[in-house]
C-alpha cells in the first residue's frame, strides 16, 4: 500500500482536534468546536505567476476543524485547515510552470496555541486601563503541501507575552518570537529549480533566523444584530536569508470575516450555524518579497506578484 504523508498528517491532525474536543467536561470551563468551509477564487502563491508576469489567481476550497476551550489556567486553541487548489496551483510540472503541469496542489496546515492566564494562575485581578488580563502565549505551527515547486514542510514554535483587551467578545494582542524551519522538495528540473545539485530534489531542514511578530486575534459581536467580526492579523519581521541564500521580507497577513448567526435567526440554537463573507490580505507570503524574480526559482531576489494576494471569500461554520 502506498504511503500518503499528506493524508496521514491530515488524519493525525483531525484525530488530535477531536481528542481535544472530547476532553471531560470537568477539564474545561467552556469549549467550542466547529467545522468550516470557505471558498475564494483570488488566492495566490509565491513564484506562481502567469505567462504575462502577473500574479496567477488560484481558486481554493478550504475545509477547517477548530477547537477552542478554557481551562483552570488559561485557554487552548487548535485548528487544522485542508486546502484544495485548482489546476492553477499544480501538483507537479516538468519545467517550472510553463509545460507538463498536472494535478492540483493540496495542503494541510495545523495551528495550536495555548495562553497561560496570569490572573487565573495568581488568583489576582491584573486589570489596568483597557487591559483586562495578561498572559503568556505559546504554540506550534506545522504544514505539509504537495505542489510543483516547493512542497513545504514547515515547523514553527512561537512564544511571547499576551495582552487581553477589554472589549465585547475578545481581543488578544501578542508579541511573539518565532523559531521556524522548513525542508522543501521540488518536481522541477534541477537547473530550473534553483535547488543545489547536492540537495536535489529535497533540501535538508533549514532553520531561519529567529524573528519577532505582532499577533492579533479577535471575535467581536456587532451589537445585537447576530453579526460577529472575527479573525486575526500577523505582522512578521524578516527572518534572515532563506534556504537558497536569498533575502526574506516583512510579511503582513490579515484574515477577517463578518459572520451571521443564521441558526438563531430562524429559531434554532444560538451560535450553531453561521454564514458570512471574509477577506484575506497576504503581503510577502511566507517572507517572499513581492518583487520581480531575477535568478531562477526560488533563490532570486523576489517571488513576483504571486507573493501578495487580496482574496474575498464566502464562509460557513457549524458549531457543536
Amino acid at each position: 500500500m502506498r504511503f500518503h504523508p499528506l493524508k496521514t498528517l491530515a488524519a493525525a491532525a483531525v484525530a488530535g482536534a477531536l481528542g481535544a474536543a472530547a476532553l471531560p467536561a470537568a477539564a474545561a470551563e467552556w469549549s467550542d468546536t466547529s467545522l468550516s468551509w470557505r471558498y475564494g477564487t483570488a488566492f495566490r502563491e509565491p513564484f506562481v505567476n502567469s505567462a504575462t508576469g502577473r500574479g496567477q489567481n488560484i481558486a481554493k476550497n478550504i475545509f477547517g476543524l477548530t477547537h477552542a476551550s478554557g481551562f483552570k489556567y488559561g485557554t487552548n486553541f487548535f485548528n487544522v485547515d485542508i486546502l484544495e487548489s485548482n489546476s492553477k496551483d499544480p501538483a507537479s510540472c516538468t519545467n517550472l510552470f510553463t509545460t507538463g503541469c498536472t494535478g492540483q496542489a493540496q495542503e494541510v496546515y495545523v495551528v495550536y496555541r495555548n495562553v497561560l492566564d496570569f490572573a487565573k494562575i495568581s488568583g489576582k485581578d491584573l486589570k489596568f486601563g483597557v487591559i483586562q488580563d495578561v498572559g503568556l502565549r505559546w504554540g506550534v505551527d506545522f504544514n505539509a503541501k504537495t505542489d510543483a515547486g516547493y512542497n513545504s514542510k514547515k515547523r514553527m514554535f512561537v512564544l511571547g507575552p499576551n495582552l487581553m483587551i477589554d472589549v465585547p467578545g475578545f481581543l488578544n494582542v501578542s508579541v511573539v518570537g518565532m523559531w521556524e524551519s522548513n525542508a522543501p522538495c521540488t518536481t522541477f528540473p534541477q537547473v530550473a529549480s534553483g535547488f543545489p545539485a547536492a540537495n536535489y530534489p529535497c533540501m535538508p531542514r533549514y532553520r531561519y533566523k529567529t524573528h519577532p511578530a505582532l499577533d492579533l486575534n479577535w471575535g467581536i459581536p456587532i451589537g445585537s444584530t447576530g453579526l460577529n467580526f472575527q479573525g486575526y492579523m500577523l505582522v512578521i519581521a524578516k527572518k534572515g536569508n532563506n534556504e537558497f541564500g536569498g533575502p526574506t521580507a516583512t510579511e503582513t497577513h490579515f484574515d477577517g470575516q463578518i459572520m451571521y448567526d443564521v441558526g438563531a435567526a430562524v429559531g434554532g440554537p444560538k451560535a450553531t450555524f453561521k454564514v458570512g463573507l471574509g477577506f484575506e490580505y497576504w503581503k510577502n507570503k511566507f517572507g517572499n518579497a513581492t518583487t520581480p524574480i531575477q535568478v531562477g526559482f526560488p533563490g532570486g531576489a523576489g517571488a513576483g506578484p504571486g507573493a501578495t494576494a487580496k482574496t474575498p471569500m464566502i464562509r460557513a461554520e457549524y458549531h457543536f
